[in-house]
């Protein structure tokens, strides 16, 4: 079983009612997964648990799988919660506080030390008024008024992404910095002079315009910000290409 990055009840607990698709569980999973999320709650899932192809789906995160507990009701699933946010795509007319994802995980990270679940509803019809009416708060996506519907595990995905950030988690798992120094200036004149010689030789240069077709060469590879790297590499280049015409 796979170490968990982060224990239970720290990050929220992710509740689903009444999935139907294996593929939405599994994917969600994946989800949660992804993000350091661990903790899933499956209310009344239509026709039982576990479901043919859930671990298929889920594309290795099946520790959040096993760790899954079944609940037959909301008021079941929710009753050791401190706060629950019920998800949404449609206003309700209820009189609660309206979040988008990002603004409702740094409200849930402000709740230190105590538990919090995210509810999502049914795939074809969410949640009922009822179910909503449970919850503390709602949390909706803004998505594009011309196509406005999600798909369950996407929900959750962006859920769990925007808890990652508030919980400064959210840390990049590599970076572009250069992994080879910056090229000395004796490097760079050395490659400027073996580049306009093989030119020369190439017969490369307009007599008249050699000294302003080589300085702007060189501008362009003060532009590169060159590495001992990337130098080491055109010299090696130069040296091929010079051999080829029998200069090496």
């Amino acid at each position: 079983m796979k170490s968990l990055e982060i224990p239970p009840g720290v990050a929220p607990a992710i509740i689903l009612v009444e999935p139907q698709l294996a593929e939405n569980i599994g994917m969600t999973a994946r989800a949660m997964a992804n993000f350091g999320l661990t903790e899933l709650r499956l209310v009344n899932p239509k026709n039982g648990w576990p479901k043919k192809g859930v671990r298929e789906a889920a594309s290795g995160a099946t520790h959040v799988l096993d760790a899954a507990t079944v609940h037959a009701s909301v008021p079941e699933a929710i009753a050791d919660l401190h706060h629950v946010l019920a998800t949404t795509a449609r206003e309700r007319g209820q009189m609660k506080r309206v979040y988008g994802p990002e603004e409702a995980m740094e409200a849930v990270c402000a709740r230190a030390g105590q538990r919090v679940g995210v509810l999502f509803g049914r795939e074809r019809v969410g949640l009922t008024n009822d179910e909503v009416s449970y919850a503390d708060a709602i949390v909706t996506f803004p998505v594009s008024p011309d196509f406005p519907s999600l798909n369950l595990a996407q929900g959750v995905l962006l859920t769990a992404y925007a808890w990652r950030r508030a919980s400064g988690r959210a840390r990049l798992p590599f970076s572009g910095e250069m992994l080879s120094p910056p090229a000395t200036r004796e490097a760079l004149l050395s490659l400027f002079g073996s580049l306009e010689a093989a030119l020369d030789g190439a017969g490369f240069y307009p007599p008249e315009k050699r000294d302003i077709i080589a300085r702007n060469m060189r501008d362009m590879l003060h532009r590169m910000a060159m590495t001992e790297q990337d130098v080491r590499t055109v010299r090696g280049a130069l040296k091929a290409l010079t051999r080829g015409r029998g200069e090496g």
